[in-house]
């Protein structure tokens, strides 16, 4: 074999390495596969062109260099934004806000979202970026806007106390349909915990032990007024209860009087006397009235 023989063989055996090499690389780059809970959005790098019809799970092929497609996970996320130590560094990923009275505050929160699969390729065109971007860019603005949008309305001191869950509520509504357009599904907005400023803690914790004391006060005042009109009641009953009494009896003592004449005097004498006669004690002898009154008409004659 001579010198050009080799040379020919040589550069053969090149290109086919280059062949291969390159067919393997455009293989690998025309297919994609999509993982499941995932969907894809297809790219045409030549015209800048965005198929609005999401790509589902599977494996996919394109052209090589000149299409391509964009994952993006549809199942249910959740972005936590706290205040928290990593490697010795303060990080500061908290939600900052200020209540009606100005009074700064900082939330730790959470938010647990799905994408719309329908609409990812609307997501990516408004954004051109990955989900863990939009999220803490975009997602986390949001959730600012409408946590400083209700609690700016709210006394400090309620959003500690009696109003945070229905603040809570109203933030999760608002973001529900701020994110829908984009094609966001809140699930569950979470307010994990707040940090006011000492002082106003301890302003609270005043107000409510005053609270506590006049609430104290104004249960005994009600106490001693129900005794004192219990009382008041009982009296006007008994003082009622007398008076209807009286007013009975001199009822019947009025009809009573009217009743009496001498025919039922000398009835009720014959009705209550037992058959003997009224007797005296005179000089140590009992004597009856008849008695008395023969021997008065025996000496007068």
């Amino acid at each position: 074999m001579n010198d050009t023989e080799i040379q020919i063989k040589v550069r053969n055996i090149f290109i086919a390495i280059i062949t291969l090499v390159l067919s393997f690389i455009f293989l690998i780059d025309s297919i994609v596969y999509i993982n499941p809970g995932y969907v894809g959005v297809f790219i045409n790098k030549l015209s800048g062109n965005i198929k609005q019809e999401p790509i589902h799970a599977g494996y996919k092929f394109k052209l090589p260099f000149i299409q391509d497609i964009v994952e993006y996970p549809y199942y249910m996320q959740t972005i936590i934004l706290s205040k928290y130590t990593l490697d010795g560094y303060q990080i500061d990923d908290d939600i900052n806000v200020n209540s009606v009275e100005g009074q700064p505050l900082s939330c730790d929160v959470s938010l647990s979202f799905t994408l719309d699969p329908n609409k990812v390729p609307t997501i990516y065109t408004s954004f051109r970026q990955e989900i863990e971007q939009i999220t803490y860019g975009f997602i986390k603005q949001i959730i600012r806007q409408v946590m400083q949008e209700v609690i700016g309305k709210i006394n400090v001191s309620d959003f500690l106390g009696k109003d945070k869950d229905k603040a809570v509520n109203q933030i999760e509504e608002l973001l529900s349909k701020k994110l829908f357009d984009y094609g966001f599904f809140i699930k569950q907005f979470t307010l994990n915990e707040i940090r006011a400023p000492e002082s106003v803690i301890n302003a609270i914790s005043q107000k409510n032990i005053m609270e506590q004391e006049a609430l104290m006060a104004e249960n005994k005042l009600l106490k001693v007024k129900y005794e004192a009109m219990q009382k008041i009641e009982q009296a006007k009953g008994k003082s009622e209860s007398i008076l209807i009494y009286a007013k009975a009896q001199a009822e019947a003592n009025k009809i009573l009087s009217s009743s009496i004449n001498e025919n039922l005097v000398k009835y009720k004498e014959i009705e209550k006397w037992d058959g003997n006669l009224p007797r005296f004690n005179i000089n140590n002898k009992t004597q009856s009235l008849i008695n008395i009154d023969m021997k008065e008409n025996t000496e007068k004659k």
